[in-house]
């Protein structure tokens, strides 16, 4: 007999301009979850050109830092939100080492699904990711949605 995982592989976008913030995301995602999809962009404007380019899947989460160089975080949000179709519809956390409220509350008035301050720890980094793939993103009430320090 021949036994399947039944669960749905995640397909997982992040863009980050820090390499090892990237790496370090990446360890505790496949340690978290060993067969997920993580496609990885160093700015919002390669994010975009990835998305643009219709990939197969589109991504379940996009985690978006928001300092980045050629497009920022909020400008890529921005450009997601004004889009037609699928790629509106994304969800995007806001990952970003800001916990200005200014910022918080430009990020959710764009239209970001979460927004969390990048955790300082590695554990940290895998609990939080850990807690974000188990929420049923279709389920959640907006209002319930806060920003998490961390």
């Amino acid at each position: 007999m021949n036994l399947q995982n039944t669960r749905a592989q995640k397909n997982i976008y992040l863009a980050d301009d820090d390499d090892d913030d990237r790496v370090m995301f990446a360890e505790a995602l496949f340690e978290i979850d060993s067969i997920v999809i993580l496609t990885q962009a160093q700015d919002g404007q390669q994010l975009m050109e990835i998305l643009y380019k219709k990939p197969n899947s589109l991504p379940d989460i996009i985690f978006l830092d928001i300092n980045m160089p050629k497009q920022d975080g909020l400008k890529c949000l921005e450009e997601i939100r004004n889009q037609r179709g699928d790629l509106k519809e994304l969800f995007v956390i806001i990952l970003s080492t800001s916990s200005d409220p200014w910022v918080i509350d430009k990020a959710f008035n764009l239209g970001a699904t979460f927004y969390a301050v990048k955790p300082s720890t590695f554990d940290d980094l895998k609990s939080f990711i850990k807690e974000v793939l188990q929420i049923d993103w279709f389920s959640i009430e907006k209002s319930n949605l806060k920003f998490r320090l961390i």
